[in-house]
């Protein structure tokens, strides 16, 4: 590697250094140690030296450096005395192999050595080389990975060094390094950490000790902060035996934020297949650097805070002040800007956030810079307020990159409007909570123009019959009294929210502030509670921006019939049966609906239980098409991940719950040791957000706080439950008093505020109970849940979702990797220990494909949504990989052609893809088989399909018919005595056709071109076997044995008479001894030898019968395949040699092996 070129002091320095090679202006340098096999002691001190130094030296065990004869420079050394006359040179590259710097030194040689010696001056010849050198390296620093980096040049050397260190292929780009100490017990290992794409690695040298440590990954199982007995502060790795230690890091809160980041983009681009087609950022993983890594984390928590689309890209991230009516002042916070939106949190928490969708805003303009408005702009919404923000950096980019989107945004969504001035409430009296000050007009913004659509009514004549407005203005709860106390509280908060509107904003630009909070924790009144949660969720935005969607999907959705229907009609009589509006067509039809609609919208997600209860909610207090858009904003922004195959969202929110419960109830989680109970009943509160848990009046009172406060709402609400009850939990005796006691309170959760009748819960068990339950009121226990656990903020609520989603993910992959065990146990001789170890190398190589070869049609990603066994799958380079590192049938050279044999005889569907259970069932038999078995599956390795016409041995000269069969059936024994095979042989004929008709299945006879593949193969399997020299005899004897027989059988079908061809073919003189080939020389062929035509080798065939009852009859073959075979040893190897093996064949060269080191 080139570097930029700086000088070097070498007069009365240490001998660190050792000149392999020099010329008149090069000289090439070795450190001392490096590459001595005898280990001296100066070696090992200088590596010492260079561990406990940190220094760059101990990385580049190769230099060269330039040198100007007879130059005189004073230069500073390390005690700071200035050498007059001291010899300068400059390092101008580094390598880590002898063989890469040997590459730079010939091109110095090729390049600059006969230009330099036209130099007078040498300060010119100087300048001349460096400039050289620093254009080679603005070359390679063009690469985009350099580029990007704060320090390219220190990133390019550890980047050759992590290079040559791992041997990884060019795919797995380094993404980050640190210097740290990695522990054994109480020893710390001093190196540095490696983090790549795929891989956590770390390397260290130490008195001449070599330490390497590659962890994949999607290993990790826990990623987490810890101390131990000598340091406060180190990351715990753990994997499935072991934990590893890092410390002494200069800065600990980076390094994990990046190892957690990089940990969980892998685990979801290969462990979560749904989130994988859904985030572009994974497709790409080669792209991936530290910047990447931290604007990836700034946007999702952008997203996550604001609850925005996940296809929403942040832009900018601003300080800023904004000016705030209500307060008389300007609240200082950041300025957030997206595709779409401009955001605005304040610093204080909760003090003030706004949203502005960009489809809202009609003009953005630069006002004068004062001192007291510092950098000014003024943003105007179409509901006639203007939003001021101040001290804004680099305001003139900012202001026109957002005019830029903004003319996009209204480019791709027209603007349209609602005509009327007003809204009606529920009841149908006029309210003027919400209204729109714009009419069906051009407007114009700046030096823009939006022009509206096609009016509503034109839309609406399109569209299919739809229910007009919310089904609770048509089906009022049955029963219904309203007592004037109650409607007399709910005009109190009708009065309260108008009081809010008319000061902070009525659309959803609104200022959103504590203030509002405590509004939606009092209850929403029923007359605006679908309008706010269109607002609070931006449902609206959507729902402006896509006229006419909902009813063409409607039309397109309505009429099919697939298991997802299917689903939808067996729940639709399931979704509130105790609501009046569910209790009749109409009802029904409308949640129908929405929800077919939306499983057509999203096939991904489809149909998921408990998205009925949502929805009939939903349609509750908002129009059918607002349902529609509501349901959208929630499972597809406010719960990612929750409506999916396997629901990984919601169960990774209830891993992150048992840890609240841990930091927030520690008495009750101490009585409660295991709190996989109290998981498996908060499953349901998060799936259906308290709908079929509590009394839908109570309940819809949380979705209120939801709608607001997103999955923190829910969150602390479960810990106020679980707090409310801890007396009674901790004096539970088992997990089934501890249940219902929670089901009892949770019904009797009343909503005293609430204009209608109780409805109650679907878990209503104890509402015939002999003793009155107490009540809780929903708005106070909702109170105390904002009091005592609302100081979670979406940062720790994120950090700790991406912290349990890695075990949430290894969790599925353990229960993947049991089933599957499970199904094979039974079913093959192999231990189970040993079964869970080629599961793992299974899996492995798959994901090294994924790591470092472009996406293949013929070998998909992990795909949990299959069934446990074919989720991995290998392919024919896969199943290559894995034979020859576990089959004990080792063939030299000829391995590579039987694995393909293999895979091909195992590929019986014909998709070109390979399950665990067959792979196993096929090492079963090489391992624990009976001769006959063996015998069996090495037949049917050369007889089609896996032997073909196309087979890479097909062109072999065994091809032609060159056999003899001329042979005597009289063979030399070592003792001197003579064997006669010819009563052998006409006994194994009549006694194998009296057993033809007793076999249940009859395989092919082989020809003599596959025979001939298969004696190729047994030769090979011999090579270097001790018996080798006995096997080979053995062999040559059963091999003419059967070429007999296979003769014997072509003259019998010629002729019809078996018995007189056999006479005929058993008579001849024995030959000489010497003659033991089975394959005759074509020059030296004898005399009395017949090749056969091509037109009658189809008929020379043998049978399985024949080649195993000639293989019987040598009893070194019976011991061959019949000794037992140690597999553990093959799988101790395999784990060592499965890396070196993959990056071998990336690199198209001999590397030093790769090794997945034990610390």
């Amino acid at each position: 590697m080139w570097l930029k070129p700086e000088e070097v002091l070498l007069k009365n320095a240490l001998k660190l250094w050792v000149t392999q090679k020099s010329s008149c202006y090069f000289i090439l340098q070795r450190r001392r140690g490096h590459g001595e096999g005898g280990g001296r002691l100066t070696g090992r001190l200088v590596g010492a030296l260079d561990a406990v130094l940190d220094s760059n030296a101990r990385v580049a065990p190769f230099r060269i450096l330039l040198q100007v004869p007879g130059s005189q420079v004073y230069s500073p050394i390390a005690c700071g005395e200035l050498l007059n006359g001291s010899d300068v040179y400059w390092a101008i590259a580094t390598g880590a192999t002898l063989e890469e710097i040997n590459q730079h030194w010939d091109w110095l040689e090729q390049n600059l050595l006969h230009t330099l010696s036209v130099f007078d001056n040498k300060d010119d010849m100087a300048s001349f080389v460096k400039g050289k050198v620093k254009a080679l390296i603005a070359e390679e620093t063009s690469s985009r990975l350099a580029e990007q980096e704060e320090e390219p040049e220190k990133f390019r050397e550890a980047l050759v060094k992590f290079e040559a260190r791992f041997n990884f292929p060019e795919a797995e780009k380094l993404v980050t390094y640190y210097s740290c100490c990695c522990w054994k017990g109480r020893v710390p290992r001093q190196g540095w950490l490696y983090l790549s794409i795929n891989h956590l690695c770390f390397y260290s040298f130490f008195l001449g000790k070599e330490l390497k440590l590659v962890i994949p990954w999607v290993d990790i199982q826990k990623l987490e902060r810890t101390s131990n007995v000598f340091l406060t502060d180190t990351i715990r790795i753990t994997t499935q035996n072991k934990e590893r230690d890092f410390s002494m890091f200069l800065n600990l809160d980076e390094v994990f934020k990046i190892m957690e980041q990089l940990a969980d983009v892998t685990l979801r681009r290969l462990l979560d297949n749904e989130v994988f087609d859904l985030d572009p950022d994974l497709q790409e993983p080669s792209q991936i650097t530290k910047r990447d890594l931290e604007a990836r984390a700034q946007n999702e928590f952008f997203r996550a805070y604001f609850r925005l689309p996940r296809k929403e890209k942040l832009h900018a991230v601003v300080d800023c002040s904004l000016w705030t009516p209500f307060s008389r002042c300007h609240t200082a916070g950041r300025m957030f800007t997206s595709d779409s939106y401009i955001c605005f949190a304040s610093r204080e928490d909760g003090c003030c956030n706004v949203v502005l969708p960009l489809r809202e805003v009609v003009s953005i303009e630069k006002m004068e810079d004062t001192s007291l408005l510092p950098s000014p702009i003024i943003v105007s919404i179409r509901s006639k307020m203007a939003f001021q923000f101040i001290e804004l950096k680099d305001r003139e980019t900012l202001v026109e990159g957002l005019l830029e989107r903004l003319k996009q945004v209204h480019a791709n969504h027209p603007v349209h409007y609602d005509t009327s001035t007003n809204d009606k409430d529920m009841a149908g009296h006029t309210s003027p909570v919400f209204y729109s000050t714009s009419i069906c007009s051009d407007h114009k913004f700046g030096v823009l123009e939006m022009v509206s659509c096609h009016s509503s009514k034109e839309r609406e004549d399109k569209s299919p019959p739809l229910h007009p407005g919310p089904l609770t203005a048509v089906f009022p709860p049955s029963g219904s009294q309203n007592p004037d106390s109650r409607l007399s509280r709910e005009q109190i908060k009708i009065s309260l929210w108008s009081d809010h509107f008319a000061e902070y904003g009525r659309t959803v630009c609104m200022f959103r502030t504590e203030k509002i909070r405590k509004l939606v924790a009092m209850g929403i009144p029923e007359s605006l509670r679908g309008r706010l949660w269109l607002l609070f969720s931006d449902a609206v935005t959507d729902l402006a921006s896509h006229p006419g969607y909902y009813g063409n999907l409607v039309e397109e959705s309505l009429g099919r019939c697939c298991l997802v229907t299917e689903e939808i009609e067996r729940d639709l009589h399931r979704s509130l049966p105790e609501h009046p509006a569910f209790q009749n067509e109409t009802g029904i039809a409308a949640l129908r609906r929405v929800l077919t609609a939306y499983a057509h919208r999203n096939p991904k997600i489809g149909y998921c239980q408990s998205m009925n209860i949502l929805t009939s909610v939903l349609l509750l207090y908002a129009k059918e098409e607002e349902a529609f858009w509501l349901l959208v904003a929630v499972c597809e922004r406010m719960l990612p991940d929750y409506f999916n195959h396997r629901v990984i969202g919601a169960q990774v929110d209830q891993s992150v719950f048992e840890e609240l419960i841990r930091e927030q109830l520690p008495e009750l989680a101490e009585h409660m040791n295991d709190l996989s109970a109290l998981a498996s009943v908060s499953l349901s509160w998060f799936l259906t957000l308290f709908l079929n848990i509590m009394p839908l009046e109570s309940a819809v009172n949380v979705v209120d706080c939801f709608f607001y406060d997103g999955i923190k709402a829910i969150f602390q609400l479960g810990l106020a439950v679980l707090e409310a009850n801890a007396e009674g939990l901790c004096g539970s005796k088992d997990d089934g008093q501890a249940l219902m006691i929670l089901s009892r309170f949770l019904d009797h959760v009343k909503n005293e505020d609430s204009p209608g009748p109780p409805i109650g819960s679907h878990h209503a068990f104890f509402s015939d109970d002999q003793e009155p339950y107490p009540a809780t009121d929903i708005a106070d226990l909702i109170r105390d849940s904002y009091e005592k656990f609302g100081d979670q903020s979406v940062e720790q609520i994120e950090h700790l979702r991406c912290k349990h989603r890695i075990r949430v993910l290894q969790g599925h992959e353990d229960t993947t990797k049991q089933n599957v065990l499970r199904v094979v146990i039974p079913e093959v001789s192999i231990l189970p220990e040993d079964l869970e170890e080629l599961y793992d190398l299974f899996k492995r190589e798959h994901l090294m494909s994924c790591y470092w070869e472009p996406p293949r049609p013929a070998a998909p990603r992990h795909d949990p949504s299959r069934p446990y066994a074919e989720q991995y799958r290998i392919d024919a380079r896969q199943f290559a990989h894995l034979f020859q590192l576990v089959s004990p049938w080792t063939c030299g050279a000829h391995t590579e052609i039987l694995a393909e044999r293999t895979f091909r005889l195992l590929d019986e569907n014909a998709d070109q893809l390979l399950e665990f259970k067959a792979f196993v069932g096929c090492l079963d038999v090489m391992y624990n088989g009976e001769m006959n078995e063996k015998i069996k599956l090495l037949y049917r390795l050369h007889i089609p399909p896996a032997l073909t016409e196309n087979d890479r041995d097909s062109q072999s000269p065994l091809k032609n018919p060159l056999l003899s069969t001329s042979r005597p059936l009289v063979f030399g024994k070592s003792n001197g005595d003579t064997v006669d095979y010819q009563k052998q042989l006409k006994q194994m004929i009549k006694d194998l056709a009296k057993e033809k008709d007793k076999t249940e299945k009859e395989l092919p006879k082989m020809s003599q071109r596959e025979f001939i593949q298969f004696c190729k193969t047994l030769y090979s399997m011999f090579h270097e076997d001790p018996e080798e020299n006995d096997l080979y005899q053995a062999i040559a004897t059963v091999t003419t044995l059967l070429l007999q027989i296979g003769e014997v059988g072509q003259r019998s079908s010629s002729s019809g008479s078996c018995s007189q061809e056999c006479g005929e073919e058993l008579q001849g003189s024995a030959p000489s001894l010497e003659q033991d080939s089975v394959f005759v020389d074509p020059g030296k062929t004898p005399q009395d030898s017949r090749a056969f035509p091509e037109s009658a080798e189809g008929d020379w065939t043998v049978s399985l019968e024949h080649i195993l009852a000639s293989l019987l009859t040598e009893q070194s073959l019976v011991n061959f395949f019949e000794k037992p075979l140690d597999i553990k040893s093959k799988l101790e190897n395999a784990k060592i040699n499965q890396y070196s093996l993959k990056t071998s064949e990336m690199n198209h060269q001999s590397q030093p092996e790769l090794k997945l080191s034990n610390l």
